[in-house]
């Protein structure tokens, strides 16, 4: 009888990367206010667990299916399967969006931050996990091109910065960390973990992971109030009126 396969274990790099996130995640979210929260992918990632909405959801996108024969499946936490680039809500309909990877695992990044844009409430906030190209990270993944989570072709914080102004999302927070080299081996991920404090005092900007959270922010419109109706015309200004019609 031979015993079943068992599932890739993560490495020891990923899972370093899941605690940073899921720590700054818990920081960031908790003392965010509305009704309607999304996390859009990354399950792994208990995105909105400390915080205190009365809806919160899980979206899975089309990279978290666990494909297996005969089909793929849905993780099981999960409440819907939707395609970043078109978010199945209606316009200004919800409070914070967590985006895990999201963006560097879609199609179009781009359309996808617009979806964002127009989903999210007027002071809605957003919160997006990427992985840093210009880092060690990124030297290494170019060398050794992993499949999943692969820092050499993610999106830039700098060109995802200038997106999000494009679109009228303030960025309000920026972190970045893993400053640790990937490895394999949990052993030695911990030996190397000394570098994480080093790095944030000597090169932030080199981490290997980034966090965003954007707000978005919508122009203000300047009601006339009712009371320019009820102001006096000058008598002076009648009687020029008055005769400039008779002439």
């Amino acid at each position: 009888m031979h015993d079943q396969p068992q599932p890739a274990q993560a490495r020891a790099w990923q899972q370093y990367l899941l605690d940073w996130q899921q720590q700054r995640c818990d920081e960031a979210v908790a003392d965010i206010f509305g009704y309607y929260a999304l996390q859009l992918g990354w399950p792994a990632l208990q995105g909105l667990r400390c915080n205190r909405m009365p809806r919160r959801w899980l979206a899975a996108q089309e990279a978290d299916l666990t494909c297996e024969s005969p089909s793929c499946q849905v993780p099981p936490q999960a409440r819907l399967v939707c395609h970043p680039e078109a978010l199945p809500f209606a316009e200004a309909s919800l409070d914070l969006l967590v985006l895990p990877h999201t963006l560097e695992r879609c199609q179009s990044p781009h359309a996808a931050l617009r979806e964002v844009a127009r989903v999210l409430v007027p002071e809605g906030r957003v919160l997006i996990f990427g992985l840093n190209r210009w880092s060690l990270w990124g030297a290494q993944h170019g060398l050794e091109r992993p499949a999943q989570l692969n820092a050499a072709r993610a999106l830039s914080y700098w060109r995802l910065r200038d997106w999000l102004q494009l679109l009228a999302l303030e960025v309000v927070a920026v972190d970045f960390g893993c400053h640790a080299p990937a490895l394999d081996t949990a052993l030695w991920q911990r030996r190397w973990g000394w570098l994480d404090s080093v790095g944030q005092r000597v090169w932030p900007v080199l981490g290997g992971a980034y966090c965003v959270l954007a707000v978005k922010k919508v122009q203000g419109v300047h009601l006339l109030g009712s009371t320019w109706r009820r102001q006096a015309v000058p008598a002076a200004a009648v009687a020029a009126s008055a005769h400039k019609n008779k002439t």
